[in-house]
């Protein structure tokens, strides 16, 4: 009896095994058939569950290329981004779960980075009132009336180009200062400036470039909000590179990542115009479409700092 029940015993054990090595393997070759991108569910214009944003489209057209199937791991992109997914193994498989984050900013320390496939800057967004007809950058805001200039309520994110910018200028007494992270996964930067400029609890609001072209998208009815985009002064850096991330070491992988980047540049830069993303090129020409109607207006900026400090 005792023999008997230690051969069901082993029967029992081998077949686990056998079990966990099949269940191994079925998710190796899912592994090896999908693109494994490492994003955030709610951080539009970048990215959301549904695939709506411009890094869920250069997702799919690089996993189209790969001729492969998108696969995310979503986890909020604030502290703990890169722990909890591009780092992170399963502890079965001891896969990764997953292989490319699609948007840091290039030299970022905690991964390794492709090649710049956007450099865009940031952006002042507000809805449309006569005082601002005649902006067409930032910095005209400056030439407003003092009275003016300061009633207004300007929106800004901490440890951000915009704080800095409105120190500079003496106004920082007139910021609302949101913080760049919250414990609400749900939240997102454009969703906050989005519903305080709504409110009227702020005038206007220094963004991200592609969070002031989702703003004006969604809101081009009358009175529809406009935004114009900084010109850099010395100082204070606006514009960043953006790069793709892989973990330190997969060379080969950032290579292959790199050809298609150099390969379909002017099909990412198609995607990123389409959703109103400013884009700066060699030259230091910013191109921003972001006035409904309106022909893409270009206004100098200065060549990128590799020195500068990188955004966050």
């Amino acid at each position: 009896m005792r023999a008997s029940t230690r051969h069901r015993s082993l029967i029992c054990v081998c077949m686990a095994a056998l079990a966990a090595a099949a269940s191994a393997a079925e998710t190796g070759t899912e592994a090896e058939d999908a693109l494994r991108v490492c994003s955030d569910a709610n951080n539009m214009p970048l990215s959301n569950s549904r695939g709506e944003g411009y890094e869920n489209k250069i997702a799919e057209e690089l996993a189209r290329h790969l001729k492969k199937q998108v696969q995310y791991t979503f986890f909020p992109q604030r502290m703990g981004f890169v722990r909890n997914t591009l780092r992170q193994q399963d502890p079965t498989t001891k896969q990764f779960k997953c292989d490319v984050i699609i948007g840091v900013p290039a030299g970022y320390e905690m991964t390794a980075t492709t090649r710049p496939y956007m450099r865009s800057t940031y952006a002042l967004v507000f809805r449309a009132r006569p005082e601002f007809e005649k902006l067409e950058t930032a910095e005209d805001l400056l030439k407003l009336p003092k009275d003016r200039l300061g009633a207004l309520r300007i929106g800004t994110f901490s440890n951000s180009p915009g704080t800095d910018w409105l120190l500079r200028n003496g106004l920082l007494d007139r910021a609302a200062v949101f913080a760049q992270q919250t414990g609400d996964p749900a939240e997102s930067p454009a969703l906050t400036v989005e519903r305080a400029l709504a409110a009227g609890d702020i005038d206007l609001a220094i963004v991200w470039g592609p969070i002031a072209g989702l703003l004006v998208g969604q809101h081009a009815a009358s009175p529809a909000w406009q935004a114009v985009p900084f010109v850099p002064e010395p100082g204070i850096k606006f514009d960043y590179e953006i790069s793709m991330g892989v973990r330190f070491g997969e060379k080969e992988w950032k290579q292959t990542l790199d050809d298609w980047i150099t390969r379909n540049q002017g099909k990412i830069e198609e995607i990123l115009t389409s959703f109103r993303v400013p884009l700066v090129d060699a030259n230091g020409k910013v191109s921003a479409n972001f006035r409904s109607g309106e022909d893409v207006r270009a206004s100098s900026v200065s060549k990128p700092n590799p020195a500068a400090a990188r955004a966050r």
